[in-house]
C-alpha cells in the first residue's frame, strides 16, 4: 500500500473512532438526562414528594403515598420513555426510506390513521385496550398503503410521498372529525380529549400490552437495522451487498406504523416528536446518517420532558402532553422548513 493509501486509512480510522466516540458520549449523556428526569417525575406528583420516599416506594415499603408511586406515577414515567422512544425510532425509519427530514408518521398521514381506526374501535367495537391497538395498527396500515399506492402512479421519490402523504393525512382528518361528530355524547366526549394525546391516567393495566408490541417492533427492526444502513448509502450500493430493498421497505413501514399506532392506541396522537427527535439526534450525535439509537434517546427525552413541562406548567391540573408537543414542534417546523428554504 502506498503511503497516500496508508494515510488515508489512518484518516477514515481516526475518523470513525471520533463518531464511536461521540455516539458513546452521546447515549450516556442521554441516558443520565433520562434518568434525572424520570426522577424528578417521580417526585413530582400531586405534589412534591421527598426523594427518600421515592426510594422507599421503589424498594416495596408499603403505604399510601409509595402505592400512587408505583401504580401512577412509575407507570407514567416508563410511559413516557418507551412510548417516546417508539416515535423517535419510527420517525427515524420513515426519514430513511423517504430520505426527507420531513417524512414522519404525523406529517404523512400515517397518524391520523391509526386514529381513524382506534376511533372505529371506540365507536363500534366498545374500545377495549386489544381492540384499540389492533384497530390503530390497521388503520395505520391502511393509510400507509394508500399513500404509496397513490405515490407509485408518477413514480416513488421521498418528495412525492410526502405531499400525497399531508393530502391524505387531510383527509383522514376529516373523516375523523365525522366520525366523532357522529358518535354518542359521552363516545365523542372521550375521543375528542384522548386526541389530545395523553399519558394522564397511565396505569399497569393500560401499558402492558403496548409495552410488549413496542418491545417486539423494536427487536424486529434491529434485526433489520443492517441492511437499513445499507439502504441509506444509496439504492445501488444496497442491491451490491444483497439487500432487498422493495422488501425492506415493506418491513420497515410496517414496524414504523406498529410503533406509531401501538402510541396512538394506549396515548392518542402524539404528534411531533416523531418528526423532530431524529434530526435532533443526528444533530447532538453528529452522525452522517439518522440512527436508530440517537433518534430513539431523543425521542424518550423529549416527551418526557413534554410531559413534566405539562404536569408543571398549570399544576394542579395536568394537561394532555400533546398540547406541549405541539406548541414544540411547531416551533421546529418552521425552523425546518426555513432551513430548507435557504438551503433549496
Amino acid at each position: 500500500m502506498s503511503a497516500t493509501g496508508t494515510a488515508l486509512v489512518l484518516r477514515r480510522g481516526r475518523f470513525s473512532a471520533l463518531v464511536e466516540r461521540r455516539t458513546l458520549v452521546f447515549t450516556a449523556v442521554m441516558l443520565v438526562l433520562l434518568l434525572a428526569l424520570g426522577f424528578t417525575a417521580l417526585c413530582y406528583g400531586d405534589g412534591w414528594t421527598s426523594p427518600a420516599r421515592v426510594f422507599a416506594a421503589l424498594g416495596g415499603q408499603r403505604g399510601g403515598p409509595n402505592v400512587m408511586i408505583r401504580e401512577w406515577q412509575l407507570p407514567r414515567v416508563l410511559a413516557s420513555v418507551v412510548f417516546g422512544a417508539a416515535l423517535g425510532t419510527a420517525g427515524a425509519v420513515f426519514q430513511n426510506v423517504t430520505r426527507n427530514p420531513l417524512g414522519s408518521p404525523d406529517v404523512i398521514g400515517l397518524d391520523a390513521g391509526a386514529y381513524t381506526g382506534a376511533l372505529v374501535a371506540i365507536t363500534v367495537l366498545s374500545g377495549t385496550p386489544a381492540r384499540l391497538t389492533a384497530g390503530s395498527v390497521l388503520g395505520g396500515l391502511a393509510a400507509a398503503a394508500l399513500v404509496y399506492l397513490l405515490a407509485m402512479r408518477g413514480g416513488v421519490s421521498g418528495l412525492r410521498l410526502i405531499v400525497i402523504g399531508i393530502a391524505v393525512n387531510a383527509m383522514l382528518t376529516a373523516v375523523n372529525s365525522w366520525i366523532v361528530l357522529r358518535a354518542e355524547l359521552e363516545v365523542a366526549i372521550a375521543a375528542v380529549g384522548w386526541s389530545a394525546g395523553s399519558l394522564n391516567g397511565l396505569g399497569w393495566e393500560q401499558v402492558r400490552i403496548p409495552f410488549c408490541v413496542i418491545a417486539v417492533l423494536l427487536a424486529a427492526l434491529v434485526t433489520r437495522a443492517p441492511a437499513l444502513h445499507q439502504a441509506a448509502l444509496g439504492t445501488e450500493v444496497a442491491v451490491g451487498t444483497g439487500v432487498r430493498t422493495e422488501s425492506l421497505q415493506v418491513q420497515l413501514v410496517v414496524i414504523g406504523v406498529g410503533c406509531t399506532a401501538t402510541v396512538t392506541a394506549a396515548a392518542g396522537p402524539i404528534v411531533f416528536v416523531a418528526l423532530a427527535a431524529p434530526q435532533i439526534g443526528r444533530r447532538l450525535a453528529r452522525t452522517s446518517g439518522i440512527g436508530l439509537l440517537p433518534a430513539a434517546l431523543t425521542g424518550a427525552v423529549l416527551l418526557q420532558s413534554a410531559d413534566l413541562i405539562a404536569q408543571l406548567l398549570l399544576s394542579p391540573v395536568s394537561l394532555p402532553v400533546g398540547v406541549v408537543t405541539t406548541a414544540i414542534g411547531g416551533c421546529y417546523l418552521i425552523w425546518l422548513l426555513s432551513k430548507e428554504v435557504r438551503s433549496g
